[in-house]
């Protein structure tokens, strides 16, 4: 008996809109909201978690303002060595980020005063922001897009 492609057609369309119940996607949809919840639960905690350090996000310019203020922030430069040697912030203090008594040297420093803290692009500073909270720093200026901001805005570099 041969088979007539109409009918495979009438078939396969069937199968298609059987596939296509809305039940399943009934079944989908919380699926979907429960991403939601989660989202919320977790803007609480880093809430929480920012409480006991003050950051604020600053950028080239408002870097700068603040270092011309009465009261400047102490910079910290977590770059290496190599690259703080190619050219800093003035009165930066290098604390590299990558080095092993990176935690030990920041816990020498005065957790009452102000900090600017920055690095190259902001990714390192932004890594070490949690170690600044950990050991209760009051107030920390981080400096978005780093050291290439402060260049590109055409601040002052001390070599």
């Amino acid at each position: 008996m041969k088979k007539s492609p109409i009918s495979l057609f009438t078939v396969s369309l069937a199968l298609a809109f059987i596939g296509c119940d809305s039940s399943s996607q009934t079944a989908s949809a919380p699926v979907a909201e429960k991403p939601a919840p989660a989202t919320e639960a977790s803007a609480p905690e880093v809430a929480a978690a920012d409480s006991a350090t003050k950051v604020d996000h600053v950028d080239a310019k408002g870097a700068a303002e603040a270092l011309a203020s009465a009261d400047p922030p102490t910079v910290i430069d977590v770059r290496t060595p190599e690259e703080f040697a190619e050219g800093h912030i003035e009165g930066a203090t290098m604390i590299d980020f990558k080095a092993a008594d990176f935690e030990s040297k920041l816990s020498k420093l005065d957790r009452d005063k102000t900090y600017l803290i920055h690095c190259r692009s902001g990714k390192r500073s932004t890594a070490c922001l949690p170690t600044f909270e950990k050991l209760g720093f009051q107030h920390v200026l981080h400096l978005d897009g780093g050291f290439n901001a402060w260049q590109e805005a055409g601040e002052p570099v001390a070599k």
